[in-house]
This record gives structure tokens, sequence and C-alpha cells, in this order.
């Protein structure tokens, strides 16, 4: 089995680069392109290209911004833990900042995980994303999870928001944290799923099964 789990919103309890956003970029403007985004104007991709150019600071300065509004789920330490034990593969897939996910992840005890995201230039005048491929996500999770399937694996997916869609759909079995997008979205399209609040219970089912 191997288990691809989203970062930002899955693992910590607020989207990471979105609160790095309002809090070092402009507010009023990262709401605007969050509206674009959710009227379909625009997609992931160009949200987070357009996003990034608002932040102007150092890559250790936002992950201390970060160390102070964000929180990693602490059951997701033993979660690692217990899938290691129990030869499970885990793959922490995001269309976040890998650099960003990896220091937060180190303050949080885990130095280990292999964390499959977007890389970033942390300009002055501006981030600039360095995307993993060209989808609209930026990143695109469901080809990783059709990929591994296609090699005979179980595929379990753990997620929460509109990124999370298509990489849930094409997994064997579906986490959905509770009160999010990707629930919604499960449930109207009576898609099976495992709804959860923390990675205690994604263990003990996922362990169950």
């Amino acid at each position: 089995m191997i288990v691809f789990v989203d970062f930002d919103g899955t693992v910590t309890d607020r989207d990471s680069f979105d609160v790095l956003v309002r809090a070092h970029g402009d507010a009023a403007a990262w709401l605007r392109y969050e509206r674009l985004l959710a009227e379909g104007k625009a997609t992931l991709r160009e949200t987070l290209e357009a996003q990034a150019r608002l932040i102007r600071c150092s890559l250790d300065e936002a992950a201390a911004i970060l160390a102070e509004q964000t929180q990693v789920d602490p059951a997701f330490v033993a979660f690692l833990e217990r899938c290691e034990r129990t030869g499970i593969a885990v793959r922490i897939v995001s269309s976040g900042i890998a650099p960003l996910i990896e220091r937060l992840l180190a303050r949080a005890g885990v130095t280990r995980a292999i964390v499959l995201a977007n890389d970033v230039e942390a300009r002055r005048d501006g981030w600039q994303i360095r995307f993993r491929d060209r989808s609209a996500n930026g990143h695109d999770k469901a080809a990783r999870v059709r990929a591994a399937r296609a090699t005979g694996k179980c595929v379990a997916y753990v997620g929460d928001g509109r990124s999370d869609f298509e990489a849930a759909l094409a997994a064997d079995l579906r986490y959905a944290k509770r009160g999010r997008p990707l629930e919604r979205f499960l449930r109207n399209g009576g898609i099976a799923y495992h709804g959860f609040a923390t990675f205690t219970e994604v263990c003990e089912h996922l362990l169950a099964s």
C-alpha cells in the first residue's frame, strides 16, 4: 500500500500559503485572486503564481511567520511512524512550496518524510514558483495516484481541498477532512470516503482495512 497525503489544510490546521500571502503580502489582492479561482476564471496554477508575486521575504522569514500562525496535526508524526512500522509508504503531495513544507515538518519533528511539491525562487521583488509540471493545479497529484495504481499498489489518498478532487477519485481509498471542499465534493458525488478530523482517525481506519 501507498498513501498520498496533501499538506496544506490536511496536515496543517490552515493553508500555509494563504496565511503567508495575507500576512506578508496584500490581503485584498489575495482575496481577489481567490474569487477568480472560485468563479472558475483562473486555474489554481495561475492563482498561486499571482499570489506568490505578492510575497517579498526570505524563506526563513516566511517559515517564522508560519511557525507562529499554523500548526501541524500532532497525530501526523505518530501516523508516519505507524505506517513505517507496518510497511506502508507515505508520500506528501502538494501544490504548495516544498522548502516551506519541509521547514514546518522539521519543527514538528518530521525529518524523513518524502515531499513532492513545487519549488520557489524567493525573490525580494516577489516570489516565483517553479511548478513540478504544466498541469492546471501546478502539480498533477492524480497522475501520481494513477501511476502507483498501475504498478499494482493499493492507493489511499488523504486531502481536504479542490486540488485533491481528481487525485481522490483516482485512489482506492479516500480520506477527506471534515467540513472541507473535498468532503463536500465526494459526498455530493456519492463517492465512498472516510471523514476525519485528525490523523489518529486516518491511522486507525487505514491499519484496520
